[in-house]
């Protein structure tokens, strides 16, 4: 029984992955149908895309996983074996959340200089 639940992990979590994929491609399709059947005209579509883009998405992402690394780090390295398997799941929620919060942070600080460094350089 354990050999079958085995072999249908990997196959389930490329199923998922899939689906994830074709389903964003689907819809990022969907909105740029929906802007041409507006009526915008190719530069507006370009410039739309352009403000939605996250120029520090990579940093955000790389504080994340630095807090998560952090957090479980932490918590393998926590007390005794018994206390553990509470620790360790708290430790990496409580450190990946702050990392959340430090990302925004400094994306949005970063964005604004960003913005204002755009808006003088034109």
């Amino acid at each position: 029984m354990e050999g079958a639940i085995a072999v249908f992990i990997p196959i389930v979590m490329f199923l998922i992955i899939g689906l994830i994929a074709v389903t964003a491609i689907y819809y990022r399709s969907r909105e740029r149908q929906m802007l041409i059947e507006k009526g915008l005209s190719a530069s507006e579509i370009k410039e739309f895309f352009k403000q939605r883009r996250d120029p520090f998405w990579l940093m955000k992402i790389g504080i994340i996983s630095i807090f998560f690394g952090i957090g479980l780090g932490i918590g393998l390295m926590s007390g005794p074996e018994e206390t553990r398997e509470i620790v360790t799941p708290t430790t990496i929620f409580i450190f990946t959340g702050l990392g959340f919060v430090i990302a925004n942070v400094l994306g949005n600080k970063f964005r604004k200089k960003y913005e204002l460094e755009e808006k003088v350089g034109n």
